[in-house]
């Protein structure tokens, strides 16, 4: 697998691989590690499932070796995942039989997945569904907790309506500009900002590994 970019604060992640058995191996442990760090692993059972028919799905009608991409995007309270290759040939949902291997992928996707569908690209085609966000306990509470700190933050401003709310994009931005702030009081405080963040940065992984 060539490698991995990380965008938009870890909400998004693309995973180009080609359409061989060893490749998607990769990409459903690529999938779970993903999970992990978005704080949703609950939900890698079910994802990595997924990933492995959309990408098989590509070494069957698209052609062994092909190439393609995986995107897993975090949104809102689902996690979308999107497979891309550069066959313009749509997939068809029929009826499956249980002597009858083909379809039979879809057929699962359209029964574990929350939604889905498949787009034609400029470059081929795009198959994609979604599944609820599944959190830990302790990690639900935290996310629950930073929500919560976030839209306040945002009311103190008056900044709900310009920075869209509850949603990811105006959350994001209330988190960069809230830890801005933060730094700025530990300096006020006689504080080094960037042994704040070291020690931040240490306390989630610690508690990462442990969940």
């Amino acid at each position: 697998m060539p490698g991995q970019e990380v965008t938009e604060n870890r909400l998004r992640c693309v995973l180009p691989f080609e359409a061989v058995p060893t490749e998607v191996r990769l990409l459903r442990r690529a999938t779970a590690q993903q999970l992990d760090r978005w704080g949703a692993l609950a939900a890698s059972d079910e994802a990595e499932l997924l990933v492995t028919e959309l990408a098989t799905n590509v070494f069957k009608h698209v052609g062994e070796g092909a190439s393609a991409t995986l995107i897993l995007e975090w949104k809102g309270e689902r996690i979308r995942m999107e497979l891309h290759d550069k066959s313009p040939v749509l997939p068809t949902l029929r009826a499956a039989y249980l002597h009858d291997e083909g379809g039979r992928g879809l057929h699962l996707l359209a029964g574990l997945a929350v939604d889905w569908g498949a787009i034609l690209t400029a470059a081929g085609k795009a198959v994609w569904c979604e599944i609820p966000v599944l959190y830990g306990r302790r990690a639900c509470r935290r996310f629950e907790r930073a929500v919560e700190v976030l839209e306040n933050y945002q009311l103190g401003r008056g900044s709900v309506a310009l920075d869209g709310g509850r949603s990811e994009a105006g959350l994001a931005q209330s988190a960069i500009e809230l830890i801005a702030d933060l730094l700025h009081w530990t300096t006020a405080r006689g504080h080094d900002p960037d042994d704040i963040l070291d020690q931040a940065q240490m306390y989630y992984e610690a508690e990462a590994d442990a969940a």
